[in-house]
């Protein structure tokens, strides 16, 4: 084995212990601070001049655990923008559908809820202008710690470089240092029920 095979052997290894400590802590929070940290968060969003602007959103459609998106959904609709969510189409391959109603939310392969089979009209990549994804933690230089299924950062490969990606996370599961691979991700905002960080475009490059 390589040095990079080892070197990334052990990032892989110290995101996996990342995540049973994370849920850990995600198992031990109460439903009201949930769903308060959920409202705030939601406030964030909304008032986001690059989410006010942006025409065609992509965001993921959350499950038990994670910042409930479900109000944030219906608010996309209702705003008339074109929405794009998450459905799994291949192994670790993703694409996003665009919905006209939450009605047509099926549970899908995962458990998670997805573009049902009506849903015929898949968004180019390209034309997305302001994407929400999950997480399981992050820090504020906007690294991100996911499932390990690798479909996020496939995914987010394909967007045009003027696409501001948001990520989502509660304060309290927030860490310094998040292990990275060359293929991570790095996103441009970091909302949580406190605030709202900017990634500077320079620290991207380092």
């Amino acid at each position: 084995m390589c040095k990079m095979d080892t070197k990334n052997e052990i990032i892989k290894e110290q995101k996996k212990e990342l995540r049973t400590k994370v849920k850990e802590k995600i198992s031990k929070l109460s439903r009201r601070e949930t769903e308060e940290s959920d409202k705030k968060i939601l406030h964030q969003i909304k008032s986001l001049a690059e989410y006010k602007n942006a025409d065609t959103i992509f965001c993921y459609v959350s499950t038990e655990k994670e910042i409930n998106t479900i109000p944030l959904l219906q608010e996309i609709l209702d705003s008339g923008k074109r929405l794009g969510v998450p459905k799994c189409t291949g192994k670790g391959i993703m694409d996003a559908y665009e919905i006209q109603n939450l009605e047509q939310l099926k549970i899908g392969s995962y458990g998670i809820l997805e573009p049902g089979e009506e849903c015929d009209i898949i968004l180019d990549p390209t034309e997305i202008q302001f994407a929400i994804i999950p997480c399981i933690s992050c820090n504020r230089k906007g690294e991100r710690l996911g499932h390990g299924g690798g479909f996020y950062d496939r995914y987010l490969e394909k967007m045009p470089e003027d696409c501001e990606k948001a990520i989502l996370c509660r304060e309290s599961l927030m860490c310094d240092e998040i292990p990275t691979e060359e293929h991570d991700e790095r996103m441009d905002l970091v909302i949580s029920e406190n605030g709202i960080i900017r990634i500077k475009k320079e620290v991207c490059d380092i």
